[in-house]
């Protein structure tokens, strides 16, 4: 009896397995299929300027991915922070750029996004020495956690915002390392939709980060942020940031990284500004 029930359980935990990213699929497309609110898209076209550039089926899709986004995520002011409609719409909608490639998850790590009203402080631990550490009080705009959190500064999305094309995004950033942390792992490698794709990667970003790495050390004006020398990872957001905000500049000094950036996006920021 007791293996008939054990049998049972376990053929009850494949078939679930199986089926659900049908089901999610599935609820997804009828969220998506919801008419989209006529507030959010007067706060989306106020608050993100390429917005209205898109074409008309990159809006859908956008409007879509917010959507969805918003029904699967909690939103936590800290501080005593009072978290709007608008806050969230802002920050889905910047957040949802990076899923116009279509890969049909939705950060599926993430689960609260924490806002503070403007820069956070934490306590960093630092080791000063094989047998000495240090601990410091940080100021930060924002993280990326492994788990299942993510934390912005409103106060810096709403200066982002306001000053598109400058090449400094904290929402862009800090999404980008969820799209890299999504296999457990922040090493500047998003999962890529085939094996032969991930030597291509390795190839095209080791070269623009060591150029980086190699530029930032003479002192020399660069496209990307300096902070992207920091190491792989933060390359990779930094990128991110610079290909949504500063695409002309990006094609032009990294073409390699940009057509990279494009294939995996699937977008053409260019045609946005």
């Amino acid at each position: 009896m007791q293996v008939l029930i054990i049998l049972l359980i376990t053929v009850l935990i494949v078939t679930w397995i199986l089926i659900s990213p049908i089901l999610t699929k599935q609820r997804h497309k009828r969220i998506k299929n919801l008419p989209f609110p006529p507030l959010w898209n007067a706060i989306i076209t106020n608050n993100l300027p390429i917005y209205p550039r898109l074409s008309p089926s990159e809006r859908r899709r956008l409007q879509g991915h917010i959507q969805v986004f918003l029904k699967s995520k909690q939103f936590i002011g800290c501080q005593g922070f009072q978290v709007t409609e608008e806050i969230k719409v802002i920050v889905a909608a910047i957040a949802c750029l990076l899923l116009l490639n279509e890969r049909g998850k939705y950060f599926p790590r993430l689960r609260s996004i924490l806002i503070y009203p403007t820069t956070y402080f934490v306590n960093e631990t630092i080791a000063a020495s094989d047998y000495v550490v240090e601990e410091k009080r940080t100021a930060r705009l924002g993280e990326s956690w492994t788990n299942d959190q993510l934390v912005l500064s409103w106060e810096q999305v709403e200066q982002d915002t306001h000053n598109w094309q400058d090449g400094h995004n904290v929402v862009l950033h800090e999404f980008a390392h969820q799209l890299d942390q999504e296999d457990g792992k922040a090493q500047g490698v998003p999962i890529l939709k085939s094996n032969s794709d991930y030597q291509v990667w390795a190839e095209v970003m080791t070269a623009a980060y060591q150029q980086l790495c190699h530029d930032v050390e003479r002192d020399k004006k660069t496209v990307i942020n300096s902070y992207g020398a920091t190491n792989p990872a933060e390359f990779f957001a930094v990128a991110t940031e610079t290909f949504f905000e500063k695409p002309q500049q990006l094609f032009k000094k990294h073409q390699n990284l940009y057509e990279l950036l494009q294939r995996y996006y699937q977008v053409e920021p260019m045609k946005w500004l």
